[in-house]
């Protein structure tokens, strides 16, 4: 029966009243579907005209009322019927910064702010973590309570997940350490030591490369600490970093993708940097050879033009185990060179007190690039611990890293203390040009360490390449990927080649490197990493010691990296204007 209030409610719009629906209950255990509503709609009300299509419920609007319930009740999404679009993903009882995936009319997603990026809401508002929505590159997964220490989740240890084809041993790790730190930076330690001093030098030197070290700690620690969080079995540099700024404060999280492009773009300026480097100090020696020979004497510039043409050739091989026997040939030639080297410079030593102890202030940042540019491997430890068979040794004490910069500081600090004690104020971009220009033996190891930094080149022109391949490879039509990389890799040959030929001069091109690249990655971005790792748990210590540490850290590579920066530039400015 119709009551008078029906009528009243309906006496505007002039249409009868509609009776009440009938709708029969699903069965027992049965859930009631998209579908099953629209047809037990359909059939329990009478007619097919116009009010009762208003009256029922589209499948979008279904879905979007759901999915409002859901959250509002606080539990998961309900799952996605056909056509809803609606994409879910479970999550943990904590809540992370999370994004809209979108539920519009008909399942497109809708635009979200610049460029169709989705936008940050609150925690409770959405179901997709905040790695997809920063556009990580990491896998996703389900995460538990930000912070904690290495022992935080005792049911996931990565080292047992990695799957490495080919895992190294204690000592081979070790091996790889050594000669992934040792290269043609220890020839120019004498040269540090001139802008330093020579006891200023020694103390400086160990306490750098105790802070490099110490750095490299920082870096592993915390990826061990996130692969434990986040359960990766493994992550490079800039993963470290990327995934360190998602796990960090809620202002950090949208700043991910920059850091992580900022590590890659340093490391491919730094590698870059060092080929511009060997091509310097392989065209600086053979000019030295040569011109003993030859009346007709070619400039440096000339010398590194010739070294470049057979250099374009030799990166075009994109296979590594091509490239395997002058790696061999390399570390041969180079042991050899050093070790003659070290003849020369260990005979007929002056007393230590013909030498300056310390020099003038404005030149320590020349030694202070030029020794981290020299000890600094952050760029590779990564890549050492992640194929270790026992990665737990790798960091500690004693471990691994310890026993390998160790070495690494003493044969430096070694080299660099008799370097400039046996040459003093006439000390060269490179011990090696020291060496009398008349003897046979001292042109044979210019030549022996000139052929070894030139076969290095191309393992050092390996990594960037590669990395710069990976960001443009998903850019081209697969039929034109193989000559685009070729074309890439000449380019880049090409532009090493011309940057060595605009800064000829080893000195401040090594400073300005170490300064502006290493100081980035090996001090600044370690201690900022650790930084947002221990943020919220264990948190910063007592007294916030953590805090203060890496504040004295990051501006300690701060100074470095404007200092170094500044007086490399003067030099090169003084080298142009002709005060060199």
């Amino acid at each position: 029966f119709v009551t008078l209030e029906d009528l009243k409610l309906n006496a505007p719009t002039g249409k009868p009243p509609l009776p009440p629906r009938q709708q029969a209950p699903p069965e027992k255990g049965q859930a009631l579907s998209l579908s099953s509503f629209s047809a037990g709609s359909a059939g329990s009300v009478s007619g097919s005209g116009a009010a009762n299509k208003t009256q029922r419920l589209s499948g979008a609007a279904l879905a979007r009322h759901k999915l409002k319930m859901s959250l509002k009740r606080g539990g998961p999404p309900p799952s996605a019927s056909s056509g809803s679009g609606v994409m879910t993903t479970s999550l943990d009882e904590q809540k992370i910064p999370t994004v809209v995936a979108g539920y519009g009319e008909n399942g497109e997603k809708p635009k979200g702010g610049k460029g169709g990026q989705p936008k940050f809401i609150r925690s409770d508002m959405a179901d997709v973590p905040v790695q997809q929505a920063a556009g990580s590159t990491l896998p996703l997964v389900i995460t538990r309570k930000k912070g904690g220490d290495d022992s935080e989740d005792g049911s996931y240890n990565p080292f047992e997940h990695r799957k490495v084809e080919h895992p190294t041993s204690d000592l081979e790790t070790f091996v790889h350490l050594l000669k992934g730190s040792l290269g043609s930076g220890i020839l120019a330690m004498p040269m540090a030591f001139s802008h330093a001093g020579l006891w200023f030098g020694l103390v400086a030197t160990f306490l750098v490369g105790t802070l490099c070290t110490y750095c490299v700690h920082i870096l592993v620690k915390c990826a061990h600490i996130l692969c434990r969080r986040r359960k990766i079995p493994m992550m490079g540099f800039a993963d470290v970093a990327e995934q360190a700024f998602l796990d960090g404060p809620p202002a950090l999280n949208r700043w991910s993708r920059f850091i992580r492009f900022m590590v890659n773009t340093f490391l491919v300026i730094d590698l870059l940097g060092c080929c511009c480097i060997y091509l310097v100090f392989v065209a600086t020696n053979v000019e030295q050879v040569v011109k003993v020979y030859l009346e007709t004497e070619l400039s440096v510039r000339t010398w590194i033009m010739i070294v470049t043409v057979p250099l374009i050739f030799m990166c075009l091989v994109r296979n590594l185990k091509f490239l395997t026997p002058f790696s061999m040939i390399a570390n041969i030639l180079m042991f050899v060179g050093i070790v003659i080297t070290f003849i020369y410079m260990f005979s007929d030593l002056p007393a230590p007190a013909e030498r300056p102890g310390l020099v003038t202030p404005t030149e320590w940042p020349l030694f202070f690039g030029t020794v981290i540019f020299a000890l600094e491997g952050i760029g590779v430890v990564m890549s050492l611990e992640n194929d270790m068979r026992n990665p737990t040794h790798f960091i500690g004490c004693p471990s691994v890293l310890n026993f390998g910069m160790g070495l690494v500081i003493a044969l430096y600090t070694l080299v660099g203390f008799f370097g400039f004690l046996k040459y003093g104020p006439e000390t060269q971009a490179s011990i090696t040009l020291n060496l009398p220009l008349e003897d046979k033996l001292a042109q044979s190891v210019k030549l022996m360490i000139a052929i070894a930094i030139f076969f290095t080149f191309t393992l050092q022109f390996y990594v960037p390449v590669t990395i710069l391949w990976k960001g443009l490879e998903h850019k081209i039509r697969p039929e034109k990927q193989n000559i685009s990389e070729y074309g890439l890799r000449v380019a880049l040959v090409i532009l090493c080649g011309a940057i060595a030929v605009a800064l000829p001069n080893l000195g401040p091109f090594i400073s300005l490197i170490g300064a502006v690249c290493l100081s980035t990655l090996g001090m600044i971005v370690p201690s900022v990493i650790e930084l947002a790792v221990y943020h919220e748990d264990p948190g910063y210590g007592r007294f916030k010691w953590r805090l203060w540490k890496n504040s004295g850290l990051i501006l300690f590579g701060v100074v470095g990296f404007v200092a170094g920066t500044y007086v490399s530039i003067l030099e090169f400015h003084a080298e142009f204007s002709g005060g060199h």
